[in-house]
């Protein structure tokens, strides 16, 4: 590994992109994962590896089951890039909206960066992530209305779960999270990550 920092940020202070400048870039650097903060500042994601590739799918993979059976919304993997309302741009590592909230979206808003906050966002912390980044980014999510998040962090072995005006809550691993509200049913095993 380098000596550079991960991700790397880009603070183009001079440049303000537009919505449709932000998806021109991602969309002609496909082998970029590009995201931007509220204050503007573009962020290179590098790539994980392939335990943490299998952790953030073994957790997603469960949320899609849970929707498959009950098909109460729909659910997106980490390549999706959300506009949110506070300005940002963000690509959790697992999301779902709920199914009128997405139905009430326009056909061309649906097939580019969808303007919404998700109701649940899940982030599973990789070896080149920074923790208090990680945070940072969880607090975006629930200043746009998102109204459940996990951030999973085998690194520590904890789990910490936000929900709006609430601090989080920091559980440790291995634990049973539950869906509550938001996604009725849903409960998610989370055992130790070796």
């Amino acid at each position: 590994m380098t000596t550079l920092d991960l991700p790397l940020e880009l603070n183009l202070e001079a440049v303000h992109f537009t919505d449709e400048q932000f998806y021109q870039l991602c969309i002609h650097n496909p082998e970029m994962a590009i995201e931007q903060n509220a204050q503007g500042v573009l962020i290179v994601m590098p790539p994980v590896g392939g335990e943490n590739g299998n952790q953030e799918m073994e957790v997603g993979g469960e949320l899609y089951l849970w929707n498959k059976q009950t098909q109460l919304g729909k659910v997106f993997s980490s390549s999706t890039v959300f506009q949110l309302p506070v300005g940002s741009k963000r690509s959790p590592d697992a999301a779902w909206v709920e199914l009128s909230r997405w139905e009430a979206l326009t056909p061309e808003q649906r097939r580019r960066f969808p303007p919404i906050a998700p109701d649940f966002v899940m982030e599973v912390r990789s070896s080149t992530d920074n923790l208090a980044t990680l945070r940072e980014k969880m607090q975006e999510y629930m200043a746009s209305g998102v109204r459940l998040g996990w951030l999973i962090n085998p690194k520590d072995q904890q789990v910490e779960i936000y929900r709006p005006g609430q601090e989080a809550e920091v559980r440790s691993l291995p634990t049973q999270l539950s869906g509550e509200s938001v996604l009725p049913g849903f409960v998610l095993d989370v055992s130790p990550f070796a």
